[in-house]
């Protein structure tokens, strides 16, 4: 074991980490607005004068696990209107392609128990356009690009500060903070680096009227108290100005009236930049800066160090040696995962990507019974709230360190999005990444009605049900690296709540009893013609093949995991029998044989389509060629002899499908069937339906692309579809990039990019056919090519095009920097890494959210 393996057995050293949000502002529990209009009930522009009641935000933030005392920095160029204390972007409305965070910054290392973390800020020397940003975004249509700040020019010549900031913990509760600021211009350049902080505003509300204080100690040295932290300092080296103020609201400013309180939240920012008696004289408050105002000299750097510590003895003397320490162990760690990688690119890629996925742990707080219902000391919120979004979840009670999609754009869980960080997560922490499982489960998260919550602006929406498959995967993963003993409890643990939320899904979105599904836009949004949340006004329903598809893969992962579970208790093997039924009629009904009803797969064209079902029975496919239909693919488990052999239950079941549904049974592809190794497949798929979607998957005028695999056919480009439906007319086309559709508002498209979860599960299903098939089985890649490969030599092809997105091509150029030179051959861009939301279908450019290294973060599996 390692250093930093051993540290994490110990809990103590996660006590502290970068659990602070990238942005506060215009998020749903912030927004105590009777509209709920959640952007612009606190703005980018009230978000320094505005005391926040859930949660901080801060530049390179970190904080303890309850997030009492927070870190960050801030900086001033002494051009800017407000000092640098949070990432600005556009809020949802004023994007021409929804919300976006408009700054560069990069998180390039962190061990699991952020023992060590490093990242980037790039700030530039001129004035920050904040103006033009806006304008220049709202003037834009969405059939153009987002502008962005590297496209205002503003690094052109390299006037333009990097800010590294770097942690290293000499034990769990001391910490030490070095901050490097280079000067990448010609001409020296005058800086305000503020580092900052600041106790979370815990007494406002009238719930607890304990208040901490920091206080000036002297020489450089903020005197902290908490009566849940102990006794605390920040010592910062040089003996800077210290400036005191409170994380209180500024109510003149944002409200127009004087609440009789001083040195509010922004006093800090107003004595800086216009210099205004806001600070505190006497040197206490509740939130407190070191002003260190430094002259960078051209093209060199200066360096800050500052120690969070509790014993007030330790100094600065072994700061050094404690830093190279903590280096040499990460990097001693990241050496035993990536094992005898010899591409050092590709392992840095990797390492980026790990510490894209560390840094985004947030500390979320949320009480939607406190924030339904209002504080003692607030005004009562508006009435509509009872009756508005999140009303019926006043259960749910989140204060967790959570893993979280991206920090700026998507600062809350999405229930999907988290199973699949987790599959890169447990790479590195096992134990984080299987409790992120059990959290979703949890009696304060899990609605009574069995729903797992989907994400914050609507917990009572349906995501993809792809937990199973996550606890399976780590279940598994964990298995193997322990030579063959799993963690049953775990298993066990999470498996009852699985079946709750099986529950929920029959119950709630199979509105017809058909074992067809309807589950809206279930994550990917305007993937349809029209908006898949929408009520028909006729009481059409929907029937999806992705809904159906997501079904019938979660039976099996209850299959599989009930199976392992039967060598546990024998009482699961009826269990496990029950989802495998589950899954036959869900294939049946599929294909709906045996019925007057039109199935979701369509002979003619050998693909699987959602359909629009009118309330006399008539039918309409939707004839849209898209990841909708390849879904079906997923439904794939592959079974040893002795899982059924081993349980009569199970086996008996099985044959009496055989032999009384023979009809059901043949639906199913080799289930009875074992193959030379003893395997048995459970598929949605028999083979001739599985190359059906491989030629259109795998053709590159399709959906193959030079970067994995589109969300959108190709196809559609020259043919858009379109469907009339009372008297409206709706379309859709191949759009490779950012959206045309306003359907969804936001910057999500799934008409035409590259996205990564999608794509990880093609390529995992890919290696389980492959598992049965074996070597001898063999499809054309690419269609038409007269080239052929096993499914498994398919899967590897589609990693290397992934891969793609982000390693240098032969000109050195990496296709997620689509054609922003500076980024593609500076040597202070060019290995930075940003894990965009997706991706650009036809050249590989970054796209969405631009720190979205949750999902997108499974290009490390790729490369293990």
């Amino acid at each position: 074991m390692n250093a930093e393996q051993t540290r994490l057995k110990d809990g103590n050293w996660k006590k502290w980490g970068p659990y602070v949000s990238d942005r506060q502002w215009g998020t749903v529990r912030e927004d105590y607005s009777a509209n709920g209009d959640a952007w612009n009930f606190i703005t980018h522009d009230m978000a320094r004068s505005k005391a926040y009641r859930w949660n901080e935000e801060g530049i390179a933030g970190i904080c303890d696990d309850q997030q009492y005392l927070c870190f960050a920095i801030a900086l001033w160029n002494k051009k800017d209107p407000i000092l640098k204390e949070r990432y600005f972007g556009l809020s949802n409305p004023e994007g021409n392609h929804g919300e976006d965070v408009k700054e560069l910054y990069y998180y390039l290392d962190s061990t699991p128990t952020h023992s060590y973390m490093k990242m980037l800020y790039k700030y530039p020397q001129q004035e920050y356009p904040y103006a033009w940003l806006v304008e220049e975004n709202k003037r834009r249509s969405r059939d153009e690009r987002e502008f962005e700040l590297i496209d205002t020019g503003i690094f052109n010549d390299d006037k333009y500060f990097d800010v590294f900031v770097e942690y290293a913990k000499n034990s769990p509760s001391d910490i030490l903070v070095r901050i490097t600021v280079y000067n990448r211009g010609g001409d020296e350049a005058q800086l305000n680096v503020l580092p900052t902080v600041w106790f979370r505003n815990t007494w406002a509300w009238g719930n607890d009227d304990y208040k901490p204080r920091l206080e000036d100690d002297s020489h450089g040295v903020i005197d902290i108290f908490h009566h849940s932290l102990g006794q605390l300092w920040l010592k910062a080296e040089g003996n800077p100005e210290l400036l005191f103020c409170e994380n209180e609201s500024n109510t003149t400013r944002l409200y127009g009236y004087n609440d009789g309180k001083m040195y509010y939240k922004d006093g800090i920012n107003d004595h800086i930049v216009h210099g205004a008696e806001t600070i505190n004289p006497k040197k206490t408050g509740t939130k407190a800066a070191a002003n260190y105002d430094i002259t960078v000299p051209a093209n060199g750097g200066v360096t800050l160090r500052l120690r969070l510590i509790d014993d007030a003895k330790k100094d600065f003397d072994d700061f050094d040696n404690i830093f190279c320490a903590r280096q040499a162990e990460a990097n001693e760690f990241y050496a035993n995962i990536q094992g005898d990688k010899k591409d050092s690119d590709h392992g840095m890629i990797q390492r980026q990507a790990f510490a894209g996925m560390l840094w985004s742990k947030q500390f979320y707080h949320y009480d939607i019974h406190k924030w339904l219902n209002g504080d003692p000391a607030m005004p009562k919120p508006p009435a509509e709230r009872l009756n508005g979004r999140n009303s019926k979840w006043p259960h749910l009670n989140c204060r967790d360190i959570i893993s979280m999609p991206d920090k700026w754009e998507y600062p809350w869980f999405a229930a999907w999005d988290l199973s699949f960080h987790c599959l890169a997560i447990a790479n590195i922490d096992m134990d984080f990444a299987k409790s992120q499982l059990l959290l979703l489960t949890r009696d304060w998260y899990m609605h009574p009605n069995g729903q797992v919550p989907a994400y914050e602006w609507d917990f009572g929406d349906a995501n993809p049900p792809v937990l199973s498959m996550a606890t399976w995967t780590l279940y598994y993963q964990e298995k193997k690296s322990n030579g063959g003993t799993g963690d049953k409890r775990f298993l066990e643990r999470i498996f009852h709540k699985l079946m709750l939320y099986f529950t929920w899904w029959v119950n709630r979105k199979d509105a017809l009893g058909n074992n067809i599904f309807e589950g809206g836009f279930l994550g990917l949004d305007n993937i349809g013609v029209f908006d898949r949340n929408a009520q028909l006004p006729y009481g059409e329903q929907l029937e999806q093949a992705d809904g159906t598809s997501w079904m019938a893969m979660y039976s099996l992962n209850m299959v599989r995991i009930a199976a392992e579970l039967t060598d546990y208790d024998p009482a699961y093997a009826d269990i496990a029998s029950k989802f495998f039924e589950h899954f036959i009629y869900i294939a049946g009904a599929i294909d709906n044989l045996g019925t007057n009803q039109e199935g979701l797969w369509d002979e003619e064209d050998g693909f699987f389509y959602d359909q629009l079902r009118s309330p006399d029975g008539n039918v309409q496919k939707m004839r849209i060629r898209s990841v909708v239909g390849l879904i079906p693919l997923f439904a794939t488990l592959v079974l040893d002899d002795k899982d059924i052999t081993d349980s009569p239950i199970f086996k008996s079941r099985m044959q009496w499908f055989e032999r009384n549904r023979p009809d059901l049974a043949s639906l199913v592809s080799r289930w009875n069937e074992k193959n030379g190794e003893g395997k048995h497949l459970l598929s949605l798929l028999r083979g001739y339906r599985m190359k059906s979607l491989l030629r259109y998957m795998l053709d590159e005028n399709e959906f193959l692309s030079p970067h994995g695999i589109r969300a959108l056919s190709k196809y559609h480009l020259n043919n858009p579809y379109t469907v009339k439906i009372d008297g409206h007319q709706f379309s859709i086309k191949y759009t490779p990039a950012e959206s045309d559709s306003g359907l969804f508002g936001g910057n999500s498209n799934w008409r035409g990019p590259v996205w990564m979860p999608i794509n990880y599960l093609i390529i995992d299903s890919l290696h389980r056919f492959y598992y049965y098939y074996g070597d001898n089985y063999k499809i054309e890649c690419p269609s038409n090519s007269g080239q052929f490969m096993n499914l498994k030599e398919i899967a590897d092809e589609l990693y290397a095009r992934l891969l793609k997105l982000f390693q240098r091509d032969d000109n050195g150029r990496r296709a997620v920097f689509g054609d922003y030179e500076k980024l593609q051959n500076d040597p202070n861009f060019k290995d930075h890494i940003l894990f965009h939301e997706y991706f650009d279908g036809d050249n590989g450019r970054g796209l969405g959210a631009s720190h979205q290294t949750g999902w997108t973060g499974l290009i490390a599996n790729c490369l293990l």
